[in-house]
């Protein structure tokens, strides 16, 4: 596949030629009376056709080239065709997590400064009793009934849309889209993408899950839902709430696998942990997988081993690398992970997550907490050395959205006029150009005695069987920081007596030298995590909740 310049939904008409016929969009529609799920669809002409409607129809509205759009729809057929639209109308689609806490989504929209706004009439309540983005509106669009919160209906902007014309001639270099991060380490900030980085990631994903003519994909993050149609795929929307996939019903998830023959799946961690325990014991398989992607943080060895019992010997589980920022970056298989690196990753070498894909250039550079006004003033480490890992590629956004300081912090000039991102990740390379993943930048714990990484250390009590994940952290005792590793104990494991377990998690942690340095173990009953994937682990409230049981 090869990019096309200009709008990214230039890629609609092209699949809508190659496949009219086939499904580009699933979602569930309910459940018959003897329970068997009920659905509807679009295929990709009547996708490329509504999406058409949608734009003439928004420009009609209001809603045109440049408009900053906030959408807030569940996911489903009116979403795809809402974002798609959009693009082609030339709009900016603004997209926040739902999930991020009302502080974080008035905050955002705020910041946002969107001029329209389209969402269901629950979400426009909710824009109007706490303010959302008031200053800066003109334009609303509800989805469902009208009411008195909005000024138009899609069904009146589709009525509106017959006509000739709808893709925006778009540069590549125009906005795009305005994605909020996940806030797990920070406030969220809304990340710009221009048509030519989502044009790159299309291009870059495509490789990297090595999609083929009829893939149906099941994606349980909403986001990642957005490149299937660029890609020719099928979209089966699941039957869950996508900002809870720890929570999800394992059921639903292997009903919609069977009854689809979906071939491509996306889960986070914690998904992925709760089908597997659900199905495995239960000898599921699913023999049309065959490649399942899981990003958002760190999988542990034993998740990836158990779910990769439900899959045929061909089928891949790929654990991608990347953030909002710049997705892909670099990829690892399971069966890489199962053989080799996870005996790296028990020792306290890290979480090995592949070598750099195609169109990903990866530099470690020593640490600092500065801005680096310049690529001369980067200093690039050595193989094996850990430092902060940086990336150049045509996937790279170049800045957050009225956020200079935060865009100064995070991007490094280049000589050529773009600019490298910082991941605010560490990590290192090694001999085999392999990335290790060893944490967060802000969550590394600097001792008298020197500095602890979160993964690397965390790895090595992961290893043991009774531990569901552990965190890392520095508890200020007034002589220094101390590091604290904290345990949740894996809900399967047998009654087990702390003390004991914490006297064997010492005696690992004097073996190794990524942990020999801790001291203190102590026990929490469900860690906090991230609303996104339910998997990045809150170490900073956890730092608060340990500094608390510590004399």
């Amino acid at each position: 596949m090869s990019l096309v310049p200009g709008n990214v939904a230039a890629f609609l008409p092209r699949r809508a030629a190659e496949r009219p016929w086939a499904p580009a969009i699933v979602a569930p529609s309910g459940r018959d009376r003897y329970g068997r799920p009920r659905s509807v669809h679009l295929t990709y002409r009547e996708l490329d056709a509504l999406t058409d409607r949608v734009a003439r129809g928004l420009g009609r509205h209001g809603v045109g080239r440049g408009t900053r759009t906030v959408v807030m729809v569940p996911p489903g057929l009116e979403l795809f065709a809402l974002v798609f639209g959009l693009f082609k109308a030339g709009a900016v689609p603004v997209v926040v997590d739902p999930g991020l806490g009302l502080g974080n989504l008035k905050r955002c929209l705020d910041e946002a400064d969107p001029e329209a706004f389209i969402g269901v009439s629950r979400a426009h309540a909710a824009r109007l009793v706490l303010g959302w983005a008031r200053r800066s509106l003109r334009r609303t669009v509800t989805v469902g009934r009208r009411g008195p919160w909005a000024d138009t209906t899609l069904e009146r902007v589709l009525a509106d849309g017959d006509g000739d014309g709808a893709m925006a001639p778009v540069g590549s270099d125009e906005v795009a889209a305005v994605v909020f991060t996940s806030g797990s380490t920070g406030p969220p900030k809304g990340v710009v993408y221009r048509h030519g980085n989502f044009l790159a990631q299309v291009e870059m994903v495509g490789r990297v899950v090595e999609v083929r003519p009829g893939d149906v994909d099941l994606p349980t993050f909403p986001l990642f839902a957005l490149f299937d149609p660029a890609l020719g795929m099928t979209t089966v929307v699941p039957e869950m709430d996508p900002t809870r996939p720890s929570e999800v019903d394992p059921r639903r998830i292997v009903e919609a696998v069977e009854g689809w023959g979906a071939t491509v799946m996306f889960g986070s961690p914690a998904l992925l942990d709760t089908v597997g325990r659900w199905a495995a014991p239960r000898g599921v398989r699913l023999p049309s997988l065959r490649r399942v992607t899981t990003a958002g943080a760190p999988i542990a060895p034993r998740i990836v081993e158990r779910f990769a019992t439900l899959l045929g010997s061909d089928a891949r589980i790929l654990t991608p690398y990347g953030a909002t920022e710049s997705l892909p970056v670099a990829s690892i298989a399971h069966d890489a992970i199962l053989a080799e690196t996870r005996f790296a990753t028990d020792a306290g070498h890290g979480t090995c997550v592949g070598r750099p894909v195609d169109g990903a250039e990866v530099t470690i550079v020593r640490i600092t907490d500065e801005p680096i006004a310049s690529w001369r003033e980067a200093e690039p480490l050595p193989v094996g050395e850990i430092g902060e890992i940086v990336v150049r590629g045509p996937a790279v956004t170049t800045e957050y959205l009225n956020r200079p300081e935060a865009t100064a912090a995070a991007k490094i000039p280049l000589p050529d006029g773009g600019v490298a991102h910082r991941m605010g990740d560490v990590g290192s390379l090694d001999e085999d150009g392999r990335l290790w993943f060893c944490g967060r930048k802000a969550q590394r714990v600097v001792t008298p005695a020197g500095t602890l990484f979160t993964v690397p250390c965390e790895g090595v009590f992961n290893a043991h069987p009774a531990v569901f994940r552990s965190a890392l952290v520095g508890v200020d005792r007034g002589r220094g920081v101390e590091p604290v590793i904290v345990v949740e104990l894996d809900p399967a494991a047998d009654r087990i007596d702390p003390k004991r377990l914490a006297d064997e998690l010492a005696t690992r942690a004097a073996a190794h030298e990524s942990t020999g340095a801790i001291r203190t173990v102590l026990f929490h009953p469900r860690f906090p995590v991230d609303v996104r994937h339910n998997a990045k682990i809150g170490r900073e409230q956890l730092a608060r909740w340990a500094a608390e049981r510590l004399p």
